[in-house]
Formats: structure tokens, sequence, C-alpha cells
């Protein structure tokens, strides 16, 4: 894995890192291999993993305006800047269909339906900065 030169009191040690699980390194001093213990943390990965639930059947196979607000507003899962909106109010939209493009933590995320049914309106313009859980697109 890396590779290391220690000089200490006058003695040259070859450390090769094979491995670190948690924190329990493998390591190989001189050709010798040793397990030890690291006394500090294990730097964790910061990308969020973004898990959402399923759509019941009952909910996924209608499609019913109600009165007041959107049956199912589409929300932005980081923060980011929009890029391109790819469908307009009226368009008729399929589960799975990109909905448009925003740039979040340096990477292009494309934002897709979550159902079948009808843009009711776009909150939203290239360019524009959003929050987590904006509203960026309402669905019928």
């Amino acid at each position: 894995m890396k590779n290391f030169k220690f000089t200490i009191s006058g003695n040259t040690y070859e450390v090769d890192i094979k491995g670190i699980e948690g924190n329990i390194a493998s390591i190989e001093v001189n050709g010798t291999p040793y397990t030890v213990e690291l006394h500090r943390e294990v730097r964790k990965s910061k990308t969020p993993t973004l898990v959402r639930a399923e759509i019941p059947p009952s909910k996924r196979d209608k499609i019913e305006k109600k009165e007041k607000g959107s049956s199912d507003p589409v929300t932005a899962p980081l923060p980011g800047t929009i890029i391109k909106i790819l469908v307009k109010q009226g368009d008729l939209v399929k589960k799975g269909q990109t909905l448009l493009v925003m740039e979040a933590m340096k990477m292009e995320n494309k934002i897709r339906s979550e159902k079948d049914g009808v843009v009711e309106s776009v909150k939203v313009t290239p360019g524009s900065g959003v929050l987590q859980g904006d509203i960026l697109i309402e669905l019928v």
C-alpha cells in the first residue's frame, strides 16, 4: 500500500503499510510483519448516501390532483446549483425520467421522477442556487 523510511537514533527502518481496517494496521518493518493498533481516529468519507423509500403501489398507480398544493414535490437531495431543466409545466413524465440536472459537490446529479405524472410547476431556473429539501418541481 505505502512505503516509508524512518531513521531513529541512527537506525534506518523500512516500513510497508499493507492494509488498515478500522484502527488496526498490518505493517512490515524491515521484512518482519506486525499488526499494530492506531491511536488516532480513522477518517470516514464525508460523501452522504442518498436512500429513498419505495413509493407504495397504491399511491404510485393513482394520479390525482389535490386542491391545495402539489401531490408530490420533487426536492433537492443536496445543496447545489441548477444546470439544466429538461421539463416544463404541463409535460407528462414517467417514473425514472430525468427532470433536471444540478451540480452539487462538484458533481452533476440527475434528478429523476419517482412516479408517473404531470409537471404542475417548475420552481427553479438554470443557475439557481438551492438548499437541501428545497422544492424544485411539483408533480400531480
